[in-house]
């Protein structure tokens, strides 16, 4: 059908929205392509569910290729499955949760681990039934506390999610690594630059994980990348333990006399001033340690106070401390709870408090830069008082560690292939090796070879949908609007019709006909009473790949075609345009 602007449900904007604020929210909503319903949902126009669909079609397509086969689970589903995963408490105020008529506890799908789970525990039983690997493409709802950014952080979004069942590990390497080259394949069909990185398995579990991630510069997930082949987000970067040090030649820890130095820099100018170092160099802010309180909140509502221990010259980083306490939710350490705790001496705290006496009663974690032997100027406990010489091992101790400091551009990779450069990137695909967790708490078992009860070991697959449209948006535009890749766009060609001329639009009108019995989608810009400049405007704004013009040219018997992303122009006789188009779109 050809998509005629006259008639399309389509409507452009000049100004961006209000509360847009990457460029694929602001043109998405200006293209006519989405529409706010309330924040983080959104409507999808007709222009938008062309594109989505086109996205879901490669997916569909590099998953059948792989032999995964297809399913549709309900979004509203029973409180029990995720009871005995422990999710429903772990998600805390992350789904939608509701009661039915009766009373009974519902919950709209976050995602559907367990119900994957639970289908093939009543279906299969042996494992001749297996490798089995099948998938999903559904709306999914998670209340965000901050939605952001149009489609790309939602709180309705369409993902793919799959699930890969086999009797044993060897069995879930291959099926991981079949689901590694699908994902490969969708996303270098979808056209955006990626990388593939090491990453958490946070609240899904599991072990081995991976993130596909869409290279951009205001992405929210931040991974770092060696010239030597390491990439990570920062949430998943381990650094190594610091190797033990020689403290036999270090001195008595010491007190010293340093009022009003809450903060690392008036801690070192003040070092500098009163406690000049013997060996003739200045102090620095990483010869400190400092000691972060925050306080965990847990899905039942619990909160656990944490400290934790890193070099002066380190800031915590939110997003890798949150990953390593999921699910519990990391908040700041409030004035009210230093008043449950008056030990606590605040700006001044220590490993006194903390460490081996650990009076406070607060678990304490180190940043494993802190090596065993190493000596620190840190907190005396006192207001007004650090101490110096402190000496991890010797003077005290923590009850672990923990991968919660900053990660910096040229910090060492952790295999040691170079020093690390940090980039942004939008999450569009995540990959897990599950294990059993899911197949353990939901007894999901098949007989053996041996006729032995065996636990299925899983694999689970994900690619944001909604999120792709946008993050091709992002990775895929001009000054001028969208400009989509050919085999994501609404149509294969936008035909604009200008001038009054009557011989003009039926010339377009006839090509546009041509154009569709060759197999090609047209949008066909038949406006009468619209402006050339406003029907351009627009061509460029809904980003086309290919715009053909006729206009003025038609008299001299040649039409305009131009490339949306080269802006190269050509004039085509008019009798080889239908030909010239075609092989532009097919190749």
């Amino acid at each position: 059908m050809i998509l005629r602007m006259s008639s399309l449900f389509l409507r452009t904007l000049r100004e961006d929205p209000a509360d847009a604020e990457v460029p694929s929210h602001k043109l998405l909503v200006r293209a006519g392509y989405i529409r706010r319903t309330a924040p983080g949902i959104y409507t999808w126009l007709p222009l938008g569910l062309r594109v989505l669909r086109n996205v879901e079609r490669i997916v569909r397509e590099e998953m059948d290729a792989i032999g995964a086969q297809e399913l549709v689970f309900p979004a509203l589903l029973p409180r029990e499955p995720y009871e005995a995963t422990g999710r429903w408490t772990e998600y805390g105020p992350n789904i939608f949760r509701l009661k039915d008529r009766k009373g009974a506890d519902m919950l709209l799908g976050p995602t559907h681990e367990e119900m994957f789970t639970l289908v093939v525990k009543e279906l299969y039983s042996s494992y001749k039934d297996l490798p089995l690997s099948i998938y999903q493409i559904q709306n999914k709802y998670r209340d965000e506390a901050r939605p952001r950014a149009g489609v790309l952080r939602g709180r309705e979004f369409v993902m793919k999610d799959s699930y890969s069942f086999d009797v044993d590990d060897e069995g879930l390497a291959a099926s991981y690594e079949l689901h590694r080259e699908a994902y490969i394949k969708i996303f270098d069909r979808l056209g955006f630059d990626y990388v593939i990185v090491k990453a958490m398995s946070g609240a899904m579990g599991g072990s081995r994980s991976e993130e596909f991630l869409a290279i951009a510069e205001n992405g929210e997930d931040t991974f770092v990348r060696s010239a030597g082949g390491y990439a990570a987000n920062v949430e998943a970067v381990v650094v190594p333990q610091a190797a033990p040090v020689d403290a036999s030649g270090v001195p008595a820890a010491e007190v010293v006399d340093t009022p009003d130095t809450p903060t690392i820099e008036t801690l070192v100018d003040a070092m500098n001033a009163k406690h000049a170092r013997t060996d003739g160099r200045e102090w620095t802010a990483a010869d400190t340690l400092k000691n972060v309180l925050v306080m965990l909140v847990h899905p039942d509502g619990s909160r656990e106070p944490l400290a934790i221990g890193v070099p002066g010259d380190r800031a915590i980083d939110e997003k890798r401390l949150g990953a390593q306490v999921e699910p519990a939710e990391v908040v700041a350490f409030e004035e009210s709870d230093f008043e449950k705790f008056p030990s606590l001496a605040k700006g001044y705290i220590g490993p006194g408090v903390l460490g081996s006496e650990n009076t406070s009663g607060i678990r304490y974690l180190l940043d494993p830069r802190i090596a065993e032997g190493s000596a620190w100027v840190t907190g005396a406990d006192r207001s007004g008082f650090h101490v110096m010489n402190l000496v991890h091992g010797r003077d005290f101790t923590a009850d672990g560690t923990i991968q919660a400091a900053e990660v910096r551009d040229g910090d060492e990779a952790p295999d040691g292939s170079g020093p690390l450069e940090s980039a942004r990137g939008i999450e569009m695909g995540h990959i897990f090796q599950l294990g059993r967790k899911y197949a353990d708490a939901l007894d999901l078992k098949v007989l053996d070879q041996n006729g032995k009860l065996v636990t299925v070991t899983m694999g689970s697959y994900g690619v944001g949908v909604t999120r792709a449209v946008a993050a091709i948006a992002e990775g895929n535009h001009d000054e001028l609007g969208l400009i989509w890749p050919r085999e994501i766009s609404p149509a294969d060609v936008h035909l604009v019709a200008t001038g009054k001329d009557s011989e003009v639009f039926e010339k377009a009108a006839e090509l546009a006909a041509e154009l569709e019995a060759r197999g090609l989608s047209v949008i066909y810009d038949d406006r009468e009473k619209v402006s050339p400049g406003v029907k351009f405007k627009d061509a460029e704004l809904l980003g086309v790949p290919t715009i053909a013009v006729v206009g003025k040219g038609l008299a001299d018997g040649t039409i305009e075609v131009k490339d949306r992303r080269s802006g190269d122009r050509a004039d085509i006789p008019v009798a080889e345009v239908v030909d010239h188009l075609v092989t532009t779109v097919r190749g």
